[in-house]
């Protein structure tokens, strides 16, 4: 089955070097036009950018149900709406989505969800990366918001400090 992401985890992930991360854990990650527009066209010339529109496992796929996309936007923005709509007409296992209101409304919508952190916390478990303090630091200077609360809770969790 396979995985729909949001704006969010591809731009933050590329941002701190972890993009590969995602083909590691998912082989291939589906993304709604919406998505490759914030991530590729409205990022161009950003490193990050370069590395989601040159990653080959990541694959546009158009949207069908525009009428589910419109109400979703009366509480989310476009690429949020269509990356659910996405999750659900190819029955993904899985939506990358940071967003709070996004990841209530998916789980509202049966979806199961997981972002950022959570693709960060399965490559410590992983080992494929020692540090995760170091990891959340590179995040936060990505303009990525991490609440002091979180933050403490995750290096406590795996015992990083």
């Amino acid at each position: 089955m396979p995985v729909v992401s949001n704006s969010t985890p591809l731009i933050h992930l590329a941002k701190i070097g972890r993009l590969e991360l995602l083909r590691e854990f998912f082989g291939e990650v589906l993304i709604p036009k919406a998505v490759y527009r914030e991530c590729v066209l409205e990022g161009k010339g950003s490193r990050d950018a370069e590395l989601i529109e040159n990653a080959d496992w990541i694959k546009v796929v158009e949207i069908n149900d525009e009428t589910l996309k419109k109400s979703l936007m009366l509480e989310l923005d476009e690429g949020e709406s269509e990356a659910i709509v996405l999750a659900i007409e190819s029955k993904a296992e899985l939506l990358l989505i940071d967003d709070y209101d996004g990841r209530e409304v998916a789980r509202a919508l049966g979806l199961k969800v997981t972002g950022t952190i959570g693709v960060l916390l399965r490559a410590k478990f992983q080992g494929r990366i020692q540090n995760i303090k170091g990891e959340l630091e590179r995040l936060k200077e990505t303009g990525f918001w991490l609440s002091e609360g979180l933050y403490k809770r995750i290096l406590e969790e795996v015992g990083d400090d």
